[in-house]
């Protein structure tokens, strides 16, 4: 394990912090606008924000002087300083325990809880979980989400795995066609300033990838809101996890399967390749 002291990024394990936002309704439509929501009339004062959707809020705004060469904040502040070149979103699982309301104010509370290492096909890979808990300001427990961010060294095209051969088409489909704007309004409305989304010169030569790239949790939201949509109730449960990153040029296609616990999702990519799963239990 090259150049990675696990014992000193583990130091960051039990670091928390706490911040309060008002779930605005101007921004939740700006987020239906961004994303074509299914239910756009809803997105108004008093109505149940859509699942996932708390991604828009507790905003970080740190200075361009506190910001990493990739656009992210700076390693070594709440998250700890992981030696790789490329960190994204790996996955989650989310219990909406109550309902969020717009027009509210919220209190959400971060903790890091586990540093993990692993080889993978590419390299090393480090695995931080985040803990996030959004309260009420009477203190009603509303979503418990454990958040796990990996970190993996640059991997050139030429090394990248061919993509699995496609699974059989799903139940229920719907295909959405990411652009430039799509991105560049999702990287908006979250402050995100990763440069994977809208350099595309440091995308390709610096994290390898062949064209902008798709916000994971983007796909994520796609996913829940999609299961909302199908399954007629509130989402109550939402596990997902990534497999492949999605690159503009490509339609996403949004694949549901209803079962008895709930409805399995995937986001695959033209020609099969899955890109994200998902599980939602609808309440």
């Amino acid at each position: 394990m090259s150049d990675i002291d696990l014992d000193h990024l583990r130091t960051w394990i039990g670091k928390s912090r706490t911040d309060e936002d008002l779930i605005a309704a101007r921004h939740a439509r700006l987020m239906a606008a961004t994303v074509d929501y299914w239910a756009a009339d809803r997105i108004r004062d008093g109505e149940r924000l859509p699942p996932s959707w708390h991604w828009v809020y507790f905003l970080e705004g740190l200075p361009a002087s506190q910001l990493g060469r990739d656009g992210h904040p700076a390693r070594g502040g709440f998250l700890p300083p992981v030696p790789l070149s490329n960190r994204m979103w790996a996955g989650g699982r989310v219990s909406l325990l109550a309902p969020v309301v717009i027009g509210s104010p919220v209190r959400k509370t971060s903790s890091i809880v586990k540093v993990d290492h692993k080889q993978g096909r590419s390299g090393d890979l480090v695995f931080v979980t985040v803990v996030h808990e959004l309260h009420s300001l009477e203190g009603e427990l509303l979503i418990r989400e454990d958040q796990d961010i990996v970190y993996k060294d640059f991997t050139p095209p030429g090394q990248k795995t061919s993509p699995p051969t496609a699974p059989p088409p799903a139940p229920h489909t719907k295909t959405y066609t990411p652009t430039s704007t799509m991105l560049f309004r999702y990287s908006a409305l979250t402050f995100n300033g990763h440069r994977i989304h809208y350099d595309m010169d440091y995308c390709r030569d610096v994290e390898g990838y062949p064209s902008l790239v798709v916000h994971g949790p983007l796909n994520a939201t796609m996913l829940a809101d999609y299961a909302e949509e199908l399954g007629g109730g509130r989402v109550r449960e939402f596990r997902y996890r990534g497999l492949a990153p999605a690159t503009l040029g490509h339609s996403v296609t949004l694949h549901a399967t209803p079962g008895e616990k709930g409805i399995a999702l995937q986001a695959r990519l033209d020609g099969g390749t899955v890109c994200m799963e998902a599980e939602a239990v609808i309440g």
